[in-house]
């Protein structure tokens, strides 16, 4: 079977949720099949080196289509001209669009996967271009034109269900995995105490509310050491996230870290004493699976899918009420034994969500259509 994979939004190069999703999960395909054959889409004039995001050199059954159509002008063919036609170009069997960038209808079955619709509920987390890119993407018209829609978790699958009535045996529930790499350091860290946030500086992520907890916190007699270590790249709409910061009267003790590499994320999960994820809106969230497969202990906000990924390894938090947080993280802090609970049911959470078993379940997928 020729299977075409459109790769185009790893061309940033970036660590966003569906570039985890996509690097991950092709990954996994690739090693576990060798008996079909694929073609990756990577069109662009930018674009970072697919070579160093995707295990395929010396891989015979997996070749490049690296072109250099200006994507703008492949968005406005594929919508009103349905041009150009690449399945039937390179004979695909299957067509896998692992986010929803748009493509011309194919004559090929298509599965799409589609992990939250955050941009539908909340489009003032989003800034005017990101809301302008989701309407031009047409995302319901791919959704109900595929064969088959993936998403990352029961409730994406719910939403999905109600806001766009795609019909429920259309939609596969596969959970993503976490890399291998994210596992307890052998040596305790030591230095100052912190509570990490990591992911995209965005609204949607709700770090406001992390920083006013914060500022509470550090009043507090027993957490005069401790700081707020922020990672991730900036994303959109980040300017209250920064004015919030530098007037805190502890803005010394938060520490922006920008965007870090796989290895220093594990660094940071292993040196925290807690993960806190206030996020309004979530499909999988990527970040608190992270620190439990390293040990840290997590607070995650209660809403969308985060109590069904989490299950009971995580304390939940209501992510607009920010003296319930400081008393959670209070509570985390000086609590041993919930502490100790909470690593040790976070790690045996994280263990089930690996890439083999998500490449083993898409495959599966793949050979039904």
């Amino acid at each position: 079977m020729q299977i075409l994979a459109d790769v185009r939004l790893l061309s940033r190069g970036g660590n966003s949720g569906v570039e985890e999703y996509t690097r991950g999960l092709l990954n996994a395909i690739f090693e576990a099949d060798r008996s079909n054959s694929y073609a990756l889409f990577y069109n662009g004039f930018r674009k970072e080196p697919l070579t160093g995001q995707l295990a395929i050199e010396g891989k015979s059954n997996i070749r490049v289509l690296d072109t250099r159509w200006p994507n703008k002008a492949l968005d406005f063919s594929s919508r009103f001209l349905n041009f150009p036609p690449l399945d039937r170009w390179l004979g695909a069997d299957l067509v896998f669009s692992p986010h929803f960038n748009l493509l011309p209808k194919t004559r090929a079955p298509r599965i799409i996967t589609i992990p939250d619709l955050s941009f539908i509920h909340h489009p003032q987390f989003f800034s005017r271009r990101q809301n302008l890119w989701h309407r031009l993407q047409n995302i319901q018209k791919q959704a109900e034109q595929s064969s088959a829609v993936v998403t990352v978790s029961e409730f994406s699958k719910s939403d999905l269900v109600d806001v766009f009535k795609i019909p429920d045996d259309k939609i596969r529930v596969i959970y993503p995995g976490i890399s291998e790499i994210f596992k307890p350091a052998k040596t305790a860290s030591v230095g100052r105490p912190s509570i990490l946030y990591l992911g995209t500086i965005e609204p949607r992520k709700n770090i406001s509310l992390l920083i006013r907890a914060f500022n509470a916190l550090k009043g507090r007699p027993n957490f005069h050491d401790w700081q707020l270590v922020i990672a991730g790249r900036l994303g959109w709409l980040y300017d209250e996230v920064l004015r919030l910061a530098e007037a805190s009267p502890y803005r010394s003790d938060i520490v922006f870290k920008g965007a870090v590499s796989s290895g220093e994320r594990v660094e940071l999960y292993n040196s925290a004493r807690m993960f806190v994820f206030p996020s309004f809106f979530e499909g999988f969230g990527f970040p608190p699976i992270e620190a439990q497969s390293c040990g840290c202990p997590v607070i995650a906000a209660n809403r969308t899918s985060l109590p069904e990924v989490l299950g009971d390894s995580a304390v939940y938090t209501d992510p607009w009420k920010v003296d319930e947080l400081v008393e959670q993280m209070v509570q985390l802090a000086e609590n041993r034994v919930l502490r100790d609970s909470l690593i040790k049911r976070g790690l045996s959470n994280a263990e089930r969500f690996r890439w083999q078993k998500s490449a083993e379940q898409t495959l599966k997928l793949f050979h039904s259509l």
